[in-house]
């Protein structure tokens, strides 16, 4: 496999949140498309490991990093390290899932409400703070965001999900508009319900029965749930310079649930 990618420059690409459900996918397909990536987990290494080898075995370059979203000097010395290791920091996805309990807002409570808040839009910042110097120095680069479809749409019980998303979307969108002249670009996939990760377990747990899914996808024109696969190829177009001229953007991947 060759090491320079058509759709991407060279350097590396770091996945945040790379050995969940949908990170997974995009690692393995940017990988299809020759671009050398750095997957981070929070706390299951052998999840992390058992993919990159994977990614490995089948051509692909890739390496895995411990990442806490809360820990600045963790992620500073992380980006760091991969900067100097591969030279250039070209695009970062943020990819990363939270078990957020479904509640009503009258049932949020303050200490709930930081905790969340914190855990998604503070950790996005902190991201952020870290490779955007990297991506400036390198000459430029994207972020893509995995966000939800019930910032267009809001869905019951899902407060303390869209809450920290619109403050994440408003990040992008000041990337977008302050960085768009050094040549970073910035945009959000807002998704649906997605087969995989979290919401298989929630499943499994009863949590999400067959009543709430009917319920979901009599709301959705395409009638059925979303799959990994149809999330990681927009998030893949999205970073590379096949989309160099979108930037700014909440892009839909959820079956219609917004229309």
């Amino acid at each position: 496999m060759s090491n320079q990618s058509e759709m991407y420059p060279d350097g590396v690409a770091l996945v945040v949140g790379g050995s969940g459900g949908v990170g997974r996918v995009i690692c393995k397909q940017l990988a299809d498309v020759n671009v050398r990536v750095v997957l981070t987990y929070n706390n299951n290494s052998a999840r992390a490991e058992e993919l990159a080898a994977e990614i490995v075995a089948e051509g692909g370059q890739a390496e895995i990093a411990q990442l806490n979203m809360d820990n600045l000097d963790c992620i500073k010395t992380t980006v760091e390290g991969l900067v100097r290791d591969y030279g250039r920091l070209h695009s970062v996805f943020i990819a990363t899932g939270f078990d957020i309990p479904q509640i009503q807002v009258r049932d949020v409570t303050p200490e709930l409400w930081k905790k969340v808040l914190r855990a998604d839009a503070e950790g996005v910042f902190n991201i952020v703070y870290a490779t955007l110097p990297h991506l400036r120095e390198g000459g430029g680069g994207s972020y893509v965001h995995i966000s939800s479809a019930a910032l267009q749409r809001f869905a019951d019980l899902d407060i303390m999900s869209v809450a920290p998303k619109a403050a994440i979307e408003e990040l992008m969108k000041g990337i977008a508009k302050e960085e768009g002249k050094f040549g970073i670009r910035a945009n959000s996939i807002a998704i649906g319900v997605i087969e995989t990760g979290i919401f298989l377990r929630l499943q499994e747990e009863g949590v999400f029965d067959e009543a709430w899914q009917s319920k979901v996808k009599a709301m959705l024109p395409l009638n059925r749930f979303g799959q990994p696969e149809e999330v990681a190829r927009m998030a893949v177009f999205l970073g590379s310079n096949h989309a160099a001229y979108t930037t700014g953007q909440l892009i839909p991947v959820d079956g219609g649930f917004g229309v």
